[in-house]
């Protein structure tokens, strides 16, 4: 259902994915002094060290970056990153009022893996559905825009500074190397959400059969498979070679027929992440499946 081009699927997903991030952050960060990167380290900086809400900071810092950020967003992307950064200060708030005190001091390993954890849950999910939080992404895009930095290069570095003046001004080194591994956890989990949980697998076949290897994985697996022309480098000759996408499951069924035609052909496997098309998101009818 939309409203002015806005997704309420959207809005809601953005909304969960606020709550997550909030959560971590009350419950994993700052009962046990961890810090993070981007503008939540800056939050939880001024909170360590001033008492400063960083429910009320994180709209405070936001506003000058939607002030300069509001152009280089779309206008959905815009209005999304605000709903997103208005939702992570309200559940701030709200898990303040009365949070879990969960009491695992004892055991920071934990404490670091669940921070990333969550943190990395929750912006994934944002990110998935279209929004941000502001902050640092907002600032790579203007850097790039006009600096040519790439936008991974300005995060990485403005999550470092963050970290070291955090070191330098409230955590111990010991909490401080916590830190560092609860934000990498949280950026591997912030890849593997924005990839799809769903990971398909992409085969390369050269065969001198390829004919009756198409033939059988269109007949059997009822998938299709597209014809490249190649040449061998070594030996010159023209031959063809196949591409297929199938599910992970459908992997060894794939390799089976394959066997079964061509013991000796050449088969090279990837990682596909984040499939769209016939058979995966659109039905045979080109239709797209329900969610």
């Amino acid at each position: 259902m939309n409203l002015f081009g806005l997704k309420f699927k959207n809005i809601f997903f953005i909304l969960i994915g606020s709550a997550v991030f909030a959560f971590g952050i009350v419950h994993f960060n700052m009962q046990n002094n961890l810090g993070e990167g981007g503008f939540t380290g800056i939050n939880l900086l001024l909170y360590f060290l001033f008492g400063w809400d960083p429910a009320v900071m994180n709209i405070v810092l936001n506003i000058p970056t939607f002030i300069l950020g509001w152009r280089f967003l779309g206008r959905n992307t815009f209005v999304y990153t605000i709903i997103g950064t208005v939702a992570v200060s309200i559940f701030l708030y709200i898990f303040q009022i009365k949070p879990f005190q969960l009491h695992l001091e004892a055991d920071m390993t934990l404490v670091a893996l669940f921070a990333g954890v969550s943190i990395g849950v929750g912006l994934g999910i944002i990110f998935r559905y279209g929004g941000t939080t502001g902050g640092v992404d907002i600032i790579a895009r203007i850097v790039f825009k006009y600096a040519g930095w790439s936008m991974g290069r300005t995060m990485f570095l403005f999550d470092a500074i963050v970290i070291a003046g955090s070191i330098i001004t409230y955590l111990e080194l010991r909490e401080g190397m916590y830190t560092l591994v609860a934000v990498y956890i949280g950026a591997r989990v912030i890849d593997f959400i924005q990839e799809g949980a769903y990971s398909a697998r992409g085969t390369t076949i050269i065969s001198n059969f390829s004919h009756e290897i198409s033939d059988k994985i269109l007949k059997e697996m009822d998938r299709g498979v597209t014809v490249l022309q190649g040449k061998g480098r070594f030996s010159g000759e023209n031959k063809e070679v196949l591409y297929c996408v199938v599910g992970r499951n459908e992997i060894v069924r794939l390799k089976s027929i394959i066997n079964e035609i061509d013991p000796h052909a050449f088969v090279a496997v990837t990682s596909v992440h984040d499939v769209v098309g016939e058979g995966f998101t659109l039905d045979e009818n080109k239709k797209p499946y329900p969610d």
